[in-house]
């Protein structure tokens, strides 16, 4: 089945504004972040200005390594650990430890398939979305390609359990268009058939399944969020963020706007949550369906918005499922000095949330 490149691009789109968006609330509790950064219409991290996080650049990862594996697993596997491990010698701000300490053992020697850490952080939902729009349509290959970006940096199940829901939901809603309706209980069905007998599935499972009544109810993510004990907001364990941001995307399906804007307003790791609601939904709404102030009003470089998209069109072209193909070009020298000022960034940020209003 050939990949739908529409979708690819609004879910690569998707993530990366959901990212940005979300990154200015990230871990400040929904209370507090309401008062400090109220504008939920527009970017507000850098002077009304968006910039991307690891969330973007773990995604854009995983398309790069898609482009130069072939279709081959061993070739995905390590291409994708190589870019992790030089992207971790850049000190990124407020990244997991569970990948931090993965990315050191890549460099102490360790191999792709042992370099992961025992953690069920939400960093493999951020990298799950690209997989399951392009390689949905087999799941074996969707599994395996799943099982291999996620244990590069975490080895729990829960992880990977996280990381597939993620990227099914993403297939799902690549094969609908806004005349669709997205059927919960099938969904989360699939989910559980897809994951499997796992054990550790149980947990997320049982979440998901909450979401057909509270969607019935006409709740809304944050009250869905408060439903499942969520006192603190979607925090960075993985069966905190899959529910939620699976439960905006269904809530809110032809709306990424207001999807994206209340997975944020539920608090907790906020820009892994919005991202992967922008992640799923964008997959349904493409381009088209994402704010064009919300994509102008990014500034970030050389990663910037224009080329997350053109990678996304690489991708959806498909064809590195034949063959291998170049990666997208991106300015490298220039990431030490994009780094650099980020990082500056977000310690005013953490300076000024020290400061009223409380």
């Amino acid at each position: 089945m050939p990949i739908d490149a529409e979708a690819v691009t609004g879910s690569l789109l998707g993530l990366a504004v959901g990212d940005a968006l979300g990154l200015p609330r990230e871990n400040v509790s929904a209370r507090r972040a309401e008062r400090l950064f109220p504008h939920l219409d527009r970017h507000q991290f850098f002077f009304r200005r968006g910039l991307f996080s690891d969330d973007t650049e773990h995604a854009c990862f995983v398309g790069q390594a898609l482009l130069t594996s072939g279709g081959d697993l061993d070739r995905f596997r390590c291409d994708l650990a190589r870019r992790l491990r030089w992207w971790a010698l850049g000190v990124p701000a407020g990244t997991g430890r569970a990948t931090i300490k993965a990315c050191a053992k890549l460099w102490l020697g360790w191999s792709p398939e042992r370099s992961g850490i025992w953690s069920a952080g939400n960093g493999p939902a951020m990298r799950a979305p690209l997989l399951g729009v392009c390689l949905g349509s087999d799941r074996e290959r969707l599994r395996a390609f799943a099982r291999a970006s996620t244990r590069i940096t975490h080895t729990d199940p829960k992880a990977e359990c996280g990381a597939l829901a993620v990227a099914w939901s993403a297939h799902r809603f690549a094969q609908t268009r806004a005349s669709e309706a997205i059927g919960t209980a099938e969904l989360v069905a699939e989910i559980g058939e897809l994951i499997g007998a796992e054990p550790a599935a149980a947990k997320l499972l049982e979440s998901l399944a909450q979401m057909r009544p509270n969607l019935e109810a006409g709740r809304t993510p944050e009250e869905f969020c408060a439903a499942l004990g969520l006192k603190r907001g979607a925090t960075g364990y993985m069966y905190h963020t899959v529910p939620v941001a699976l439960y905006a995307a269904l809530r809110y399906p032809n709306d990424f706007r207001t999807a994206t804007q209340s997975a944020i307003r539920c608090g907790g790791d906020a820009d892994t949550t919005a991202a992967v609601t922008g992640g799923i939904l964008g997959a349904r709404v493409g381009k088209a369906g994402i704010p064009p102030a919300w994509l102008d009003g990014v500034i970030d470089w050389p990663r910037s918005a224009r080329w997350v998209e053109a990678l996304g069109a690489r991708v959806g072209e498909g064809a590195w499922l034949a063959e291998p193909q170049r990666a997208l070009p991106l300015a490298v020298w220039a990431l030490p000095f994009r780094n650099a000022a980020f990082f500056v960034w977000v310690l005013m940020h953490v300076a000024r949330r020290l400061l009223p209003p409380y």
